[in-house]
């Protein structure tokens, strides 16, 4: 299998990128942006540390980040499994990419930036869901925002069909790496685990 080692033999196999794919880039959250960007529960952070590469996905009920300014995006950190694998390596490395989906929509609105991660009582503050905040807040300081062209999602056809029938649960995953664990349980208690849990 012949491996590819040089971007020279990369670029002659696709050629020139589309000019209208470059034009698109700004370095701000246009007033466009912000719209799209707050209308938007989901995101996925993506990091990179020296362990490696690091993707999460994020959401909240209502935008799941807050724009502070066109190049200041605040990202709460609600609780999780305190793995807390984007956070170490933000600390270590603060390169940062955003993909935010809107359902319904075909377009991916992405961010590349560098961030911090804060405890500041200004920022953690700022969100509440319920009555709690979250521990800490990914500040991200934007380099780039685009869209991300439709075609991944109409090929994929996220947001139009349903393929989770017959797949293992996460209680089946868990099982298969731990024979004595009860993934029976943990699948049927996990909602309501989860519901008491998501702020």
């Amino acid at each position: 299998m012949r491996k590819i080692t040089d971007l020279d033999t990369l670029q002659a196999l696709y050629g020139a990128p589309v000019q209208t794919s470059l034009d698109k880039v700004v370095t701000r959250v246009t007033p466009l942006y912000r719209r799209w960007i707050e209308a938007a529960r989901f995101v996925i952070l993506s990091t990179v540390g020296p362990e490696g590469t690091d993707s999460t996905p994020r959401g909240d009920d209502g935008p799941v980040v807050k724009i502070v300014d066109a190049r200041t995006i605040w990202l709460p950190d609600w609780r999780g499994n305190n793995r807390i694998d984007n956070l170490r390596n933000i600390v270590r490395d603060p390169r940062v990419s955003l993909m935010f989906m809107v359902p319904g929509s075909n377009n991916v609105v992405r961010v590349n930036g560098t961030a911090f991660v804060t405890d500041d009582p200004q920022a953690t503050g700022a969100f509440e869901q319920r009555g709690m905040h979250p521990k800490t807040v990914v500040v991200v300081q934007v380099e780039e925002v685009y869209f991300q062209c439709a075609k991944a999602l109409m090929r994929s056809g996220l947001w139009t069909r349903d393929d989770s029938e017959g797949l293992p649960s996460a209680g089946d995953l868990i099982k298969a790496v731990d024979d004595g664990f009860d993934g029976a349980a943990y699948d049927e208690g996990y909602e309501n685990y989860a519901r008491e849990r998501m702020w």
